[in-house]
């Protein structure tokens, strides 16, 4: 059973599409504005669009890198690559001015002991500056997820290799080596308690995979760091380091003794599998089923067991000044409020699970592929809001959270994040029912 908020979208439900069917469905999400992307001039996306005062404690109206590569590597895959090519050029020029940042972290390693030093993935979009406010910076996983499509649209001839980018992309696995990524404690995808993930280091491995692919295709041309070692060369080094200790850690997300640190399962590996293909084949089935098997829920999926973040009655439980403030030296204080079980169920992750099992569909013809497909693209439609929400119908939420008893969209909705991904496995359907 498939809990449907919006009872419009009982209809799209079915268990076989054909390609005008799906054209229909993103049709009718288009007309009511499900899939709407406004930017800044300079190509940026705020993480969500709530507006009003009261959904101003948020701070979704920053920008975060994370978001912003997934939101445009979706554009870049439904045919729209110039979306991706103003949002990355923008980013290049953002990751310019950290070069400062970079490197003092090169030259000293200790100093990424302290987040605010290390290159920020959080900062004000319109302007390109720092935000004040204290804020979990070591995200390894931001970094390498802008390597990444930087470099995937170098490689498809979206973007030049050009004097910014020779100047800009070399410091990222300098950097990665000081701080030794593939054993390095940061916030990841979550931004909370600083441990050694799979997920970060996954991450980081696909920029590098991808920055390793423009070296080679640059020959001679490829930038020489100091003491004459080429940048391929520390590529290699730190890629093979990295390969390592997921080789290590996976299927789980962190192996650390320390019980709060330790984690068997975190839905923040799916994105080792989708987009970034860093793992595949039977470690990546398994990652999706420890996600399906003890994650998943009614409405949703949960990040993690035990996560605190948007747990029931969170509203009520805590000041809007606190909800979304910067948790990773103090988690254990929001920890207290969650009520075993009620953990928030998000709606980033049903896309991607969809997508990975048409993926799998394509590649082998497996209909029992196909139905999985077709089951969590009717999980990721009835996440949709319904009628009746304040903040509108048709949206697509961060994630549910049960208030007073009852699971309803939490204050950031929609994000932009969730579109992105919903708009994927509807690019994923159809390519399947066209097979």
């Amino acid at each position: 059973m498939v809990s449907i908020q919006h009872p419009e979208l009982q209809r799209f439900c079915v268990s076989q599409y054909t390609p005008e069917l799906v054209d229909e469905l993103l049709a009718f999400l288009e007309q009511r504005g499900t899939f709407r992307f406004p930017t800044l001039p300079n190509g940026l996306f705020s993480a969500a669009l709530t507006s009003g005062d009261e959904f101003d404690y948020t701070g979704y109206h920053h920008i975060w890198v994370r978001d912003n590569i997934h939101i445009a590597h979706a554009h870049f895959i439904i045919g729209k690559p110039e979306i991706a090519v103003t949002t990355a050029r923008t980013l290049l020029d953002w990751f310019g001015r950290q070069e400062p940042r970079f490197e003092i972290i090169i030259d000293n390693w200790s100093e990424a002991h302290e987040p605010m030093r290390r290159p920020h993935i959080r900062f004000q979009g319109a302007t390109l500056t720092d935000s004040i406010e204290k804020w979990s910076h070591a995200q390894n996983d931001a970094l390498g997820y802008f390597l990444w499509l930087y470099c995937k649209l170098i490689r498809a001839g979206e973007v030049k290799w050009d004097a910014t980018a020779a100047r800009v992309l070399p410091l990222f696995p300098l950097f990665w080596r000081a701080i030794k990524y593939w054993e390095d404690e940061d916030s990841g995808h979550w931004e909370e308690t600083r441990k050694v993930e799979a997920s970060s280091i996954g991450v980081a491995v696909a920029g590098l995979t991808e920055f390793r692919e423009v070296l080679l295709s640059l020959g001679s041309e490829a930038p020489i760091v100091p003491a004459g070692q080429t940048v391929l060369e520390v590529v290699e080094e730190i890629l093979a380091e990295g390969r390592k200790a997921l080789d290590t850690i996976l299927p789980s997300e962190c192996v650390q003794d320390d019980p709060m640190k330790r984690r068997r399962y975190d839905s923040a590996l799916l994105f080792l599998i989708y987009p970034t293909e860093a793992v595949t084949g039977d470690m990546a089935n398994q990652i999706v089923a420890d996600v399906t098997g003890n994650l998943m829920g009614e409405f949703g999926i949960r990040r993690y067991l035990g996560d605190s973040y948007w747990c029931a009655d969170y509203k009520t439980a805590l000041a809007p000044e606190l909800r979304t403030s910067d948790f990773s030296d103090n988690l254990a204080s929001r920890d207290k409020l969650l009520k075993p079980g009620l953990e928030a169920q998000w709606c980033i992750f049903d896309p991607i699970i969809s997508i990975h099992h048409g993926m799998n569909y394509q590649r082998s013809g497996d209909a029992k592929e196909l139905d999985k497909q077709i089951l969590h693209l009717h999980r990721s439609l009835g996440q949709l809001t319904g009628p009746y929400t304040p903040f509108g119908p048709f949206l697509c939420p961060e994630s549910y959270y049960c208030e007073n008893g009852k699971y309803v969209p939490n204050d950031v909705t929609p994000l932009l994040w969730t579109q992105a991904n919903l708009r994927l496995a509807l690019e994923y359907l159809k390519r399947s029912v066209q097979m």
